[in-house]
């Protein structure tokens, strides 16, 4: 034994030495609340009837007042009410109604997480009393549910601020849906400093107190596209050249997509005249095409101009194609990084048990987070909120979503164990 002691006191002198020398200073990693005992602690406090209430709260003015991409501005005023209220800083406008706060100790490491702020085009069908009280809009993608959970992380992580061995960012983020919200952000510096960046998104798919996700890609790399056929006259139809030019898209996948990678290009509209026995000057059709890779995303775009100009000029017309790229910029795939996944794995299995953690399906989806994935180690989960009691497993961008908030607490618990523990296990040699 105490050949053994003298071995390790060795050790410790090199090791003091050699710090010496290079001028750093010996950061102590270990805390006093091992992670298990933490996130259990953070869960027990986000289920607490005055906080959990209070997350209902928030949640509900956010749902009643929806607003579409780049329009989030009175979400974007609560969020900063609730931060101001809790006494954390934070930037705000980044990409026009996003907001970036800091929580800690404004040291490395700094890690991020990623709340997405705004609603859909579609009309509430549900009739509840929160329901939105704004016609035509609606979150049902559960972002208000996304913006309330990180609220909840916020707040369990000022109460934690001594404890943080580094530095959180939160990302309130617009304009995910359609309109690259991430980019912008990143753009203006939302990542700046980052090490690593974990989401949440709910799932009407999972049974509530679960979360799923895998490692590498998770959802697919997406574009859209809309494409103007001009005419003239019979000899010159544009319905009969849009319609042969629909049809010969869909061989980009049958013949030219590798059977073992998926593909997807779909027509999802299509206009022309309104009266029922004249030929319209133009046809005007788009859709949107999806991916596993981005290099194939490339590609599908590529041919998917090509085929549409070709087969225009057989039936002797012109065809243009716009890719909105300006405004509705392809997403790249989101891809989980393997040891974020595994790090918020551990986290969610000692928080919820290994039975709630679930393998998720690869989905053709398309998630702007893949721009967070393709600059830093990403990890995005899915959290549950299947409860058919309540019917809150309707699909997403469907009018009948509804959410069941008992996933609140946990979403909030989750992002602030998943944050600590990171910064826990990755305080490093600071120089001095």
């Amino acid at each position: 034994m105490g050949s053994f002691c003298n071995c390790v006191l060795t050790l410790l002198l090199h090791l003091w030495v050699w710090s010496q020398f290079h001028g750093v200073k010996l950061i102590r990693v270990s805390g006093s609340e091992s992670p298990s005992s933490l996130g259990q602690e953070l869960l027990k406090t986000a289920r607490n009837p005055e906080f959990f209430d209070w997350l209902k709260r928030v949640r509900r003015r956010i749902h009643e007042n929806p607003e579409l991409a780049f329009e989030e501005f009175e979400t974007s005023q609560l969020i900063r009410s609730e931060l101001d209220s809790l006494e954390i800083e934070y930037r705000w406008p980044v990409a026009k109604t996003g907001i970036v706060g800091s929580i800690g100790s404004g040291s490395h490491p700094w890690f991020a997480l990623r709340a997405d702020m705004d609603a859909l085009p579609i009309q509430e069908m549900v009739e509840w009393g929160n329901k939105s009280k704004n016609n035509g809009k609606m979150h049902a993608c559960g972002h208000d549910v996304h913006v309330t959970m990180l609220l909840g992380a916020a707040k369990l992580l000022q109460q934690k601020r001594k404890n943080l061995k580094g530095t959180i960012k939160l990302i309130f983020q617009p304009a995910e849906e359609g309109r690259a919200g991430a980019y912008s952000m990143i753009q203006e510096g939302a990542l700046d400093d980052v090490q690593a960046i974990f989401g949440l998104h709910v799932s009407p798919y999972a049974p509530i107190g679960t979360i799923g996700s895998r490692p590498g890609p998770i959802t697919a790399g997406a574009g859209r596209f809309i494409a103007v056929i001009q005419g003239q006259g019979e000899m010159r139809d544009p319905v009969y050249a849009a319609s042969t030019t629909i049809l010969a898209l869909q061989q980009l996948i049958s013949r030219e997509t590798d059977p073992l990678e998926a593909g997807v290009v779909t027509v999802t509209m299509i206009s022309g005249s309104q009266q029922g026995d004249v030929i319209p000057e133009t046809v005007k059709f788009g859709g949107t095409f999806r991916s596993t890779t981005s290099d194939s995303l490339s590609n599908l775009q590529r041919r998917i101009e090509e085929v549409i100009v070709l087969q225009a000029a057989v039936h002797r017309c012109t065809a243009t194609v716009d890719f909105m790229e300006e405004t509705a910029r392809n997403y790249p795939p989101t891809i989980n990084d393997k040891k974020m996944y595994d790090h918020v794995k551990d986290t969610g299995t000692m928080l919820l048990g290994k039975s709630n953690v679930l393998i998720s399906p690869f989905t053709m989806a398309a998630e702007d987070f893949g721009f967070y994935s393709q600059r830093i180690p990403a990890a995005l989960f899915n959290i549950g909120i299947m409860n058919k009691t309540l019917n809150s497993n309707k699909p997403l961008h469907s009018g009948y979503f509804f959410v069941d908030e008992d996933v609140l607490p946990i979403g909030a618990a989750l992002h602030a164990a998943v944050a600590m523990s990171y910064l826990h296990d990755n305080a490093v040699i600071q120089s001095q």
